[in-house]
């Protein structure tokens, strides 16, 4: 079967992967599709840095804005919407770009990940939950290192969620996480993909714009917004989003909001470095130094990289 050919835009969050796209789209004749956990989440704009109307360009964006904060959602979910999307978008002859700093969504879709390969146990669920609230998270964690140390590289110790749902997999399925996720993608992926990563040979530059993407976010609302957030029911997912839970401890009186937000750009720079670290495991990742290039010069590369690779030479639709 002929293959979809999908240009991946990937790197840490404030590297500019959504204006990117949105330039590629438009020479491209081309829709994005968001590979971001937490911008699929309504009324989550500020925190998420959900691009506005304006920045879209009139770019169709698919997989954004779509669940209310209430609903859980997971890597499963998101390849089979994104598949539809994608399908959609192909079945009108335009051309596809994946956009997003979310690793696991992104390398799970264009490699045709089989999540059968990956069971469920809803009592090894549970009694890990058990034992989370009994001993802490740190000490599950300590445990993902024994069993299987390179997936809980890969897992942030305080994601609740994908340390929990790791040890699942293992007591669930009775080998390494990182095994199964190995038999997973022997499956022949639908996509052919072209990554490109945004990255930066000065790291203090990625976290200046960090830094400074933070001070906008509380110019423009972020306070309200992260009050309004802690009024809603909230799914485990919604609940990793950096940008509330660092403001919690101001909203409850308990931190002067100068100390919440540099709790809230260390969180995000640390967040970030480990986007860097995932995406720069990827050998087929095609890296453009984002503080060496102007907008301009950065489309302009990522435009020669693709029309170089003849990605979208053929009409999408075979």
């Amino acid at each position: 079967m002929k293959k979809i050919p999908v240009a991946a835009i990937v790197g840490p969050t404030a590297s500019g992967k959504t204006a990117l796209a949105v330039s590629l789209a438009e020479r491209f004749n081309a829709e994005i599709v968001s590979a971001d956990s937490m911008q699929i989440y309504k009324g989550m704009d500020i925190a998420t840095a959900k691009p506005s109307e304006e920045e879209k360009r009139g770019v169709p964006h698919h997989l954004m804005d779509f669940l209310d904060p209430g609903q859980s959602y997971n890597v499963a979910a998101f390849c089979e919407d994104a598949k539809k999307s994608i399908e959609d978008i192909v079945s009108r002859g335009k051309r596809v770009i994946v956009c997003g700093g979310t690793g696991l969504y992104v390398d799970s879709l264009l490699s045709g990940l089989d999540f059968s390969a990956a069971p469920e146990d809803p009592a090894v669920r549970e009694t890990l939950l058990r034992r989370k609230e009994a001993e802490g998270i740190d000490v599950l964690y300590r445990e993902l290192c024994d069993i299987d140390p390179e997936t809980a590289a890969a897992v942030d110790p305080r994601n609740e969620k994908r340390v929990l749902r790791a040890l699942e997999l293992y007591y669930a399925a009775g080998e390494k996480p990182s095994q199964v996720r190995a038999r997973a993608k022997s499956a022949e992926s639908p996509y052919q993909s072209l990554y490109i990563g945004l990255f930066f040979s000065d790291r203090q530059a990625l976290y200046d714009r960090i830094n400074l993407r933070v001070d906008r976010m509380l110019q423009n609302g972020l306070v309200e917004e992260a009050r309004q957030y802690y009024s809603l029911p909230v799914s485990v997912t919604a609940s990793q989003a950096i940008g509330y839970k660092e403001l919690k401890p101001f909203l409850d009186g308990d931190l002067p909001l100068d100390a919440a937000a540099e709790n809230l750009k260390r969180a995000t720079r640390r967040y970030a470095k480990r986007q860097l670290t995932w995406f720069g495991r990827n050998p087929s990742v095609r890296r453009l130094l984002r503080d060496t290039l102007s907008d301009a010069a950065l489309a302009e590369a990522a435009g020669q990289i693709i029309a170089q690779s003849n990605l979208f030479l053929e009409d999408v639709r075979g």
